[in-house]
């Protein structure tokens, strides 16, 4: 079997585990890794559910599988939306071995987890363009925003005519400019946050409700 077959075989099983109950919006968490994605789902499970969803990790790539959580309802000011959140994986234009080999992993590991994130970064853009209803679109304020991966995501959520809600990330961290991500995204509702420690999430669940609660 080729490795496009094997990919192709991979992402409709995926699909079957991941979409199979069709009774709620799905919200993907998307962005390029580090952006914070798993720790901001996390907080949303904590937050309305009763566990975490992932684990967190400063190596890129930690989620190489997307994880979803039913039934999340979010309140705010007497609004109601019901979603399932689907974390998926940091999205990348390429992804190199070696960007695990920094952080100490050996070569024959290393060349696994590229594997398996590339995969994993081919079923998340299949997803954004078949099958999920709303996107959180999570980046570090702390980089810059005009790169390629984010103009391709941003071209699909357009081309989709997906409700997205931008979230500015890591606005805690003294070098954070979240200025250039609302100037990138200016045609949508930007959030600023800090997923670590919850700095203005509540906007983050008001602007959720409004904008995905319909």
């Amino acid at each position: 079997m080729g490795i496009i077959s094997e990919i192709r075989d991979s992402i409709s099983r995926t699909i079957s585990r991941i979409f199979e109950d069709e009774e709620n919006a799905k919200i993907g968490i998307y962005g390029p890794p580090n952006a914070g994605k798993t720790t901001l789902a996390n907080r949303i499970s904590r937050d309305w559910g009763d566990d975490a969803m992932g684990a967190e990790s400063q190596i890129p790539h930690e989620t190489r599988e997307a994880t979803r959580k039913k039934d999340i309802t979010i309140e705010h000011d007497g609004r109601s939306v019901t979603l399932d959140i689907v974390d998926t994986p940091g999205v990348a234009t390429k992804v190199e071995y070696e960007e695990f080999v920094d952080y100490g992993l050996d070569e024959d590991l290393a060349r696994e987890r590229a594997r398996e994130a590339t995969q994993g970064v081919t079923e998340a853009i299949h997803w954004l363009k078949e099958d999920l209803d709303g996107v959180l679109y999570v980046l570090d304020s702390t980089q810059d925003p005009y790169k390629a991966v984010n103009s391709m995501l941003n071209g699909i959520i357009q081309e989709r005519s997906l409700p997205v809600v931008v979230v500015a990330n890591k606005i805690d961290l003294e070098d954070a400019s979240p200025n250039r991500i609302e100037e990138m995204f200016r045609q949508h509702e930007t959030v600023r946050i800090s997923g670590l420690e919850g700095n203005n999430i509540d906007n983050l669940y008001e602007t959720i409700a409004e904008e995905f609660g319909g």
